[in-house]
């Protein structure tokens, strides 16, 4: 099943897509928003199904053509945003690029934030900021939407409230971070806006591609028609969604509708390894002692997408352009 929201008010509207993505129908009359599905994951799936199963036939009446240009985030707001770090290898770059070791607990132990979800930004929508001189970045991500998770859950028992999977572009103000990590708590400016693609699925429309908490097949990052990376997400995942959740939810519940991000997707070794362009830099800085790759720039365009085996679009493509932000006077 693939679920997506059409821009309408703050939460949108909840549509489900067929499988190739080219048709969709309302699901107002089960959820009017995908927050309202997810707080009723258990009364709602079952509609929910029969509907995609009913649009993948050419039985409903009243189907209409999809237009990702039309959707907001799959979940435009949420109560709970968790960003984790799960590709290790990426972050051990980073810091030998600066000439830092890796603490050894961070392959035990993994790296997580609460970021920003009170406004998520749809697949289309320009990313906005104010100045080129922060160092404006994209990061490809996978990212897990769960139902209600119960406080100490343990990561086998997890996997089992993946209720939907969709892409990221978390965008980082490269510039701003290093002055924030000094204060030594956490991300906020350098964190602006996150971005998803146009559907979120189910797992099991993943096939053998999903193995319960890690998703095995290429994320492509094209900036300006040139391919930036794609690395396989199933590679090189130091801590799987189910380790992830277990994590975020080891004193606390998570209620309904979070959202969990893997990190940048990152393959060790590989030329095609990289989902961001500070790794990029990073290797740069390791081989020849200094960053050529500049961070991004207004009018610049970024893609990110994932392909079945079969070469076909899972998720819709995440299609954004740069743009300067003109605060009010």
């Amino acid at each position: 099943m693939k679920l997506a929201s059409l821009k309408s008010g703050r939460d949108g509207e909840l549509v489900v897509v067929s499988r190739d993505l080219s048709r969709a129908a309302s699901a107002a009359a089960i959820a009017p928003t995908l927050q309202a599905a997810m707080d009723n994951w258990a009364e709602c799936e079952p509609g929910l199904i029969a509907l995609f199963d009913k649009l993948q036939a050419g039985t409903i009446a009243g189907e209409f053509a999809f237009d990702s240009h039309k959707t907001a985030a799959p979940l435009p707001r949420c109560y709970h945003w968790a960003d984790g770090s799960a590709y290790v290898t990426h972050v051990e770059l980073v810091r030998k690029a600066r000439g830092a070791e890796l603490p050894e607990s961070f392959w035990t132990d993994p790296l997580m934030y609460m970021g920003a979800s009170d406004a998520f930004i749809g697949a289309n929508d320009d990313v906005l900021a104010e100045s080129e001189d922060w160092g404006i970045d994209f990061e490809a991500e996978v990212a897990v939407f769960t139902d209600d998770v119960p406080a100490g859950i343990k990561a086998r028992s997890a996997r089992r409230h993946i209720k939907l999977v969709s892409l990221v572009n978390d965008v980082s103000l490269r510039n701003l971070i290093p002055a924030e990590l000094a204060k030594q708590f956490g991300f906020y400016q350098s964190k602006p806006q996150t971005s998803f693609t146009p559907v979120a699925v189910t797992p099991d429309e993943l096939g053998d591609a999903w193995d319960g908490a890690k998703l095995h097949l290429p994320m492509i990052c094209t900036l300006n028609g040139s391919k930036v990376g794609s690395p396989n997400a199933g590679v090189d995942m130091t801590f799987d969604f189910g380790q992830l959740i277990q994590h975020a939810a080891k004193s606390r519940a998570l209620m309904a509708g979070t959202v969990i991000g893997s990190g940048t997707v990152a393959n060790q070794g590989s030329p095609d390894g990289s989902c961001c362009l500070a790794e990029v830099r990073c290797l740069e800085t390791i081989a020849d002692g200094k960053p050529s790759t500049p961070f991004m720039s207004f009018g610049d365009r970024i893609e990110i997408e994932m392909l079945d085996r079969a070469g076909k679009s899972i998720f819709g493509k995440i299609d954004q352009r740069i743009k300067q932000y003109h605060p009010p006077s």
